[in-house]
């Protein structure tokens, strides 16, 4: 196993797949197939949400991904500090949005909301999915090391991670 470098925190809820709150974004039960996403065309067949093409008679439903981007109600949150930031900002966001498109190709849920300067040199990132806010943070320590720490909120669906260099 790769060892880590820097200073990684991840504080995992315990007993995390016990007592989870219920995710309002994460259907009761799977949509009829073929479905067809409206607003993005992803289409969700054989069990799952991809970019396939959906037949023409296919079931309107919008993603969970879109529905998310429409309330602006973000799964995870990506907040980057530091000196080292406003230095390499470019590639920074590079790094940010090359981890999304690869992820995007395979997963079409997991997204970027938004990336936007917040005050005091902050920039935060909103995903549409825990799991790419978690592989955006992982993905800026692996190439920029620096402080990693990832936070899964108790009450609510949400990951908070925070990388600062």
């Amino acid at each position: 196993m790769k060892a880590e470098r820097g200073n990684v925190n991840r504080q995992y809820r315990e007993e995390h797949s016990a007592h989870l709150p219920e995710d309002p974004y994460k259907a009761r039960k799977k949509p009829p197939e073929p479905t067809r996403c409206p607003s993005c065309n992803a289409s969700f067949q054989h069990g799952r949400w991809s970019w396939e093409a959906a037949p023409p008679d296919s079931n309107e439903q919008v993603c969970p991904a879109c529905q998310r981007t429409e309330d602006d109600f973000p799964a995870g949150y990506v907040v980057l500090k530091g000196e080292f930031l406003k230095q390499h900002k470019d590639e920074i966001v590079a790094t940010i949005k090359s981890k999304e498109k690869r992820e995007k190709s395979e997963h079409p849920l997991q997204r970027i909301m938004e990336i936007k300067d917040v005050p005091g040199g902050v920039l935060q990132v909103a995903t549409t999915d825990s799991h790419l806010a978690r592989g955006i943070g992982e993905a800026l320590h692996a190439s920029f090391q620096g402080d990693l720490k990832v936070r899964y909120s108790k009450d609510e669906n949400l990951v908070r991670v925070a990388w600062k260099r």
